[in-house]
């Protein structure tokens, strides 16, 4: 099922799978990304539930190193030498489905990085033979997160009170 993650590169962004590491040093010690990534790492950078969610993913992965791929990517627009976000995948395949999540630093959000990250990524996910669904969620008043499922190809698949939940099948 595993597939070595190494960088994926887009017209304008590097994404990089976060190794337990680089989770570490975006816990306690920010300034240590900068060598790794080779750019600067925004103050308000990870938010809250992301950096909830590194103390156990850098634990999963120190379990599980072929979880690498499977969590959380970092996303680095080169030209500017600037970490604009993450995104990634909540765990490893199940019954064929991944689910993905992003998020962008404020100062970078309306400028397509979200779409054109998720793009790839899904992409390199379909290239795992355990791959055939991605899906997702996002609130329904989460205008943003609708406009990138949207443009990726996701279709609404259902509500859950105030969830909308989506899905796109490998062809």
């Amino acid at each position: 099922m595993y597939s070595l993650a190494r960088p994926l590169v887009t017209q304008r962004l590097h994404l990089i799978p976060c190794s337990e590491e680089m989770a570490q040093a975006a816990i306690s010690d920010r300034p240590r990304l900068r060598g790794p990534l080779d750019g600067d790492v925004p103050e308000n950078w990870p938010d809250e539930d992301l950096r909830d969610f590194l103390h156990v993913y850098a634990r999963q992965l120190e379990a599980d190193p072929e979880l690498l791929g499977w969590g959380t990517w970092l996303i680095l627009h080169p030209d500017q030498h600037t970490l604009v976000g993450s995104i990634g995948f909540k765990g490893k395949p199940d019954r064929g489905a991944v689910e993905i999540g992003y998020g962008i630093v404020p100062a970078h959000r309306r400028q397509g990085y979200a779409s054109e990250a998720a793009r790839v990524l899904v992409a390199w996910a379909f290239t795992q033979p355990a791959v055939t669904r991605v899906l997702a969620e996002c609130d329904r008043d989460n205008r943003a997160s609708i406009r990138v499922l949207a443009k990726i190809g996701m279709q609404l698949t259902g509500e859950d009170g105030d969830l909308l939940r989506w899905e796109l099948r490998r062809d």
